[in-house]
C-alpha cells in the first residue's frame, strides 16, 4: 500500500511540474494582451475558480474558520498579505518574460530558485547547511556573474523570479496553510486591486462581452484554472513522496522551459548562456547529491520533513 501511495504521489507531482513547464505556451497565446491585463484576469479568475472549488468540495465552513483564525493572528495576516503581493510579482514577471521572448531567463530563474531557498534558510531560518550546498550556491553565483560580465546583460528577470518565489515559499512555510485555502485567501487579498485595474485601465479589447466565449475570453478565464490545478496537484502529490524526490522532480519545469525557449521560440542561446547553464546544472547536481546523501541520516534519526506549498 505504501509503494502504491509513493507511485501515485510521484505521478501526480510529475504532472504538476509538467504543467508548470508548458505554461509558456499558454501565456504565449496571449502575448497580444498587455501583461498587466493578463495578470489581473489571472488573479480574478483564480479567485472565482478557487471559491467554486471550495464550495464544490464542501469545505466552505473549514475555509471560513481558517479566515477567522487568520484575522485574529496579526502576524499571520501580515504574512499572507505579503505572500499575496510577492506571488503577484512572480506571476507578472513570468507572464512578462514569456510575452517578451525571455523564456530562457524564466527557465534560469527556476533553476536558481532552490539555491535562493538555501540562502534564505541559512540567513532567515538559521538552518544549518552542508559544504555541498554552499558550493552549489557559489557555482550558481559565478554563473550569473559570468553571464552579466561577458554577455553584458544582467539577468534581472531570472533573479527576480527566483527571489520572489523563494520568499513566497519562505512565507508559506511560516504560515503553513492548506494549499486550497492558501491560494483562495491570497487571490482574495489581491483581487480588489486586480478588479480596479481592469475597470480603470483602458482595455485593449481582449475581453469582450459579445461574444462572451471568444478565444481570448476563454484563455483569460482559463488562466484561473491553469494557475490553480498544478498547485493543487503538487499539494496532493508532494505529501506522499520523500522531500528528495520532490527536489529532483522540480527541475522538470525549468528544463521544459529551457527547451521551449531554444527550440520552439528560437531565443538566442550563445556560448555565454551555455557556460552559465552548465555552471547552474553543476550546482544543482551537487545540491541534489547533498540532499540524497543527507536523507538516510534524517530517516535514521526518525525525523520527518514537512513539505509546505
Amino acid at each position: 500500500m505504501e509503494n502504491k501511495s509513493l507511485q501515485q504521489g510521484a505521478i501526480i507531482t510529475f504532472v504538476a511540474y509538467l504543467l508548470w513547464g508548458i505554461f509558456p505556451i499558454y501565456w504565449k497565446l496571449l502575448e497580444h494582451v498587455p501583461a498587466g491585463e493578463v495578470l489581473a484576469h489571472r488573479i480574478v479568475w483564480s479567485l472565482v475558480f478557487m471559491i467554486f472549488l471550495v464550495l464544490v468540495t464542501g469545505n466552505w465552513r473549514h475555509f471560513m474558520e481558517t479566515v477567522h483564525i487568520l484575522k485574529k493572528d496579526r502576524k499571520k495576516t501580515i504574512a499572507i498579505i505579503t505572500a499575496s503581493i510577492v506571488i503577484t510579482i512572480n506571476w507578472f514577471l513570468f507572464i512578462f518574460s514569456v510575452q517578451h521572448g525571455h523564456v530562457l531567463q524564466a527557465s534560469l530563474g527556476y533553476y536558481i530558485n532552490p539555491l535562493i531557498s538555501i540562502l534564505l534558510a541559512v540567513f532567515v531560518l538559521k538552518e544549518k547547511t552542508t559544504k555541498g550546498q554552499v558550493l552549489s550556491f557559489i557555482l550558481a553565483g559565478i554563473g550569473v556573474l559570468y553571464l552579466t560580465l561577458s554577455y553584458g546583460v544582467f539577468p534581472w528577470i531570472s533573479l527576480l523570479l527566483a527571489l520572489s518565489f523563494g520568499f513566497y515559499g519562505l512565507i508559506k512555510k511560516t504560515v503553513n496553510l492548506h494549499a486550497m485555502y492558501g491560494l483562495t485567501i491570497e487571490t482574495l487579498v489581491i483581487a480588489p486591486v486586480a478588479l480596479l485595474y481592469l475597470i480603470v485601465i483602458p482595455s485593449e479589447g481582449s475581453f469582450t462581452f459579445s461574444p462572451l466565449f471568444g478565444a481570448d475570453n476563454l484563455l483569460l478565464i482559463g488562466a484561473g484554472i491553469v494557475t490553480a490545478v498544478p498547485l493543487l496537484l503538487f499539494a496532493a502529490g508532494a505529501k506522499r513522496i520523500p522531500l528528495a524526490m520532490v527536489g529532483f522532480l522540480q527541475y522538470i519545469a525549468p528544463t521544459i522551459m529551457f527547451f521551449l525557449g531554444v527550440f520552439l521560440y528560437n531565443e538566442a542561446f550563445t556560448i555565454h548562456h551555455m557556460i552559465t547553464f552548465a555552471l547552474i546544472w553543476l550546482a544543482l547536481i551537487i545540491y541534489m547529491a547533498s540532499i540524497y546523501r543527507d536523507a538516510p541520516r534524517g530517516r535514521k534519526k526518525g525525523k520527518r520533513r514537512h513539505i509546505t506549498v
